[in-house]
């Protein structure tokens, strides 16, 4: 009981600081994540072939961009990028020097997600509200997101999880938040009590996550 409250009383603003740093890189990177991947996502389905929007060069060079970001390791990415975000935000440490490359990480996901979500959409849902003469940017909003807005739920819910451990992998670049503090003390300073800490708190905020994504989802399909 003694041990247990002296840590927490030792270790509970540097936690609780790691935790809330977690959760600014988190969300600041999923909201410009989705604006930039959610309209990337509908370029890929709109541009390729036999869509309204069709555009061979358009969607080619975007699905090349897109995958050729996929396939790099996100430990890879950080370091590779690194002049980039110096250059955007003027530091490569700290919350603020990890969002640029956690957007670069998660938008092309988001995009590809998006994408999988509106391709399971019915062609002929869209055929029928085509014939009737509806707009398409109305057909866009109306049939396609609405239609796959479920799956769009789920994919985002994947999309937020993986942010969360890209997160913590970026703390080997003095990031901030649980993946830093578990690498400087947990680590290098071998106190595995504030590693496995920090390994519990990010398990509980993935299984929070993908609760709420999956019961979001569930109730939009019975809508």
């Amino acid at each position: 009981m003694n041990n247990g409250q002296s840590f927490l009383e030792k270790w509970s603003p540097i936690i609780g600081e790691a935790v809330i740093e977690t959760f600014q890189m988190t969300s600041i990177s999923l909201v410009i994540s989705i604006a930039l991947g959610v309209p990337l996502g509908l370029i890929l389905v709109l541009t390729r072939s036999g869509q309204s929007f069709e555009n061979k060069w358009l969607y080619q060079i975007s699905n090349l961009v897109i995958n050729i970001i996929r396939s790099i390791p996100f430990i890879i990415l950080l370091f590779f990028i690194l002049p980039l975000t110096k250059f955007l935000v003027g530091t490569t440490i700290g919350v603020k020097g990890v969002i640029v490359p956690l957007v670069v990480y998660t938008a092309p996901y988001i995009a590809r997600l998006m994408e999988t979500a509106l391709l399971e959409v019915s062609p002929g849902v869209v055929e029928a509200y085509t014939a009737m003469g509806i707009k398409r940017r109305h057909i866009i909003w109306n049939v396609l997101l609405r239609e796959a807005r479920s799956s769009i739920v789920l994919g985002l819910t994947i999309a937020t999880v993986g942010l969360i451990g890209a997160t913590a992998m970026a703390g080997l670049v003095g990031a901030g938040g649980l993946g830093d503090l578990a690498y400087r003390y947990g680590h290098i300073r071998f106190q595995v009590d504030v590693m496995y800490t920090a390994v519990f708190i990010l398990i509980i905020l993935v299984q929070i996550v993908q609760s709420i994504g999956n019961r979001v989802a569930t109730k939009l399909k019975k809508d």
